[in-house]
């Protein structure tokens, strides 16, 4: 589907009216993160919804407050703008249990002053008088605010209804874009998650691949909470470039905020193709960084190692990374590695080239004929050695699956086959198939 003719609509008010939880009832997800914690989103959230057949884009933002801001509450407040900015629509949320606040009247007079349409939705009104509270919120000057229950599911469809009557239909019908749809099919939307310790430079390069301040870069472990998704075209390919939030050791995962934060990343290795690991060059691997490896490596996605702020390196430091690098990550050695600089856009152009690679790699179709011809050859050039006695016959092969590829061998005393050996038609697999940043899997079947 085509979602630059969809209409947006932004989600924007104080810290903790309940911004999150309707967005995860507008998209019908639970996408975004949602506690009794103010300050929790931090960067623009987006994602897609349909009602009676009418899609739009929803985006979830920061609490807006009012007076100087600094540091990190004024990268938000700027995301947040970003994000009003660039809606067709704006829902201005306020909370129906805590009543009017100064706050809400400040930013009431903000909004006035935009050339949008604006709704006022009075959230958390299960139980409580809707007359009363339209009252109440009308010194706001906005005309037939709306209550509602987001946590409930109340009031949303009308909600949705009124606004999607008041912006354009798209051009394209739906028939049209689900043609369209089918049509791109041939070339898949690629998923990839960035991955890796906190403040590595993950949103950095997000936000460099992107061309936009798409999400908030800040000198502090820990500012990205949510995995937030960004599609975007790159010669002619369609991606999803999914954000994570950095995983830390579990000792210094103190807030249970971001051990949310951590499963989400963690949910995010799990539904992308493609794992794209940032690695700070200045630090080198930690151990850190090998648990989380070791996590990609079961999952059995094709992954890409970024040694990320490579440019501020001497040449005598770049050699020492260099056989740390060969040292520590042999057990991830189809990985391709690749030396880059987010904050500058060195090699950042290359990533699309291997992202493209490892994809082709982990998904291709593979054959049983063309893998059974493979077996003879590897068989014929290295015969399975005798073990306890026994000899090892291998008579064919099948594929088993894909992302990562699985090959099913087929023959009499594979069990008894030395790991040497199975490393060996591993070897000859990934060589013959050309198979680039992408495990593979070899499973043997005794008859």
């Amino acid at each position: 589907m085509n979602t630059s003719s969809l209409p947006s609509i932004v989600i924007v008010g104080r810290a903790n009216v309940g911004k999150s939880s309707l967005y995860n009832c507008l998209t019908k997800t639970r996408q975004a993160l949602v506690a009794d914690l103010p300050g929790l989103t931090r960067d623009r959230l987006y994602g897609l919804g349909a009602v009676g057949g009418r899609p739009y884009i929803v985006v979830d933002t920061g609490g807006l407050s009012t007076g100087k801001k600094e540091g990190l509450d004024a990268l938000m407040e700027q995301q947040t703008q970003r994000a009003i900015s660039d809606a067709d629509y704006v829902l201005f949320l306020v909370d129906g249990r805590a009543g009017l606040t100064s706050l809400d009247e400040l930013l009431a007079q903000k909004l006035r002053e935009l050339n949008k349409y604006i709704t006022l939705v009075i959230n958390k009104g299960e139980g409580l008088d809707h007359g009363l509270l339209e009252s109440e919120f009308s010194l706001l000057g906005f005309a037939q605010p709306f209550v509602i229950s987001a946590s409930h599911g109340q009031g949303i469809v009308a909600l949705i209804d009124k606004i999607l009557a008041r912006l354009p239909v798209p051009l394209e019908s739906a028939d049209i874009q689900i043609h369209d749809e089918q049509k791109k099919s041939v070339y898949p939307r690629i998923k990839v998650a960035i991955i890796g310790k906190p403040n590595v430079g993950k949103s950095t390069l997000l936000n460099r691949i992107l061309g936009e301040e798409r999400v908030v870069v800040f000198d502090q472990p820990g500012t990205t909470r949510d995995s937030t998704s960004h599609n975007f075209n790159y010669r002619d390919k369609s991606y999803t470039l999914i954000d994570t939030a950095g995983i830390r050791r579990k000792s210094k995962t103190g807030e249970s905020i971001e051990k949310f934060s951590i499963i989400k990343s963690l949910q995010a290795i799990e539904a992308c193709h493609v794992v794209l690991m940032l690695i700070d060059a200045k630090e080198g691997v930690s151990e850190q960084d090998l648990h989380l490896l070791g996590f990609i490596l079961e999952s059995g996605k094709a992954l890409i190692i970024a040694i990320n702020k490579w440019d501020g390196l001497s040449s005598e430091k770049r050699t020492k990374v260099k056989k740390e690098l060969d040292r520590r990550l042999q057990f991830v050695s189809f990985a391709k590695i690749i030396f880059i600089s987010a904050l500058h856009g060195t090699g950042v152009g290359n990533l699309f080239t291997f992202i493209q690679q490892a994809y082709r790699s982990a998904t291709h179709p593979l054959s049983t004929s063309r893998l059974t011809r493979l077996l003879e050859l590897a068989v014929n050039a290295h015969q399975p050695p005798l073990s306890r006695g026994r000899t090892v016959k291998l008579r064919y092969a099948h594929p088993g699956g894909y992302n990562p590829p699985i090959i099913l061998i087929h023959g009499q005393n594979t069990r008894y086959l030395p790991e040497s050996y199975r490393r060996y038609l591993e070897n000859f697999y990934r060589k013959s198939l050309r198979i680039v940043g992408s495990p593979i899997r070899i499973e043997f079947r005794d008859k």
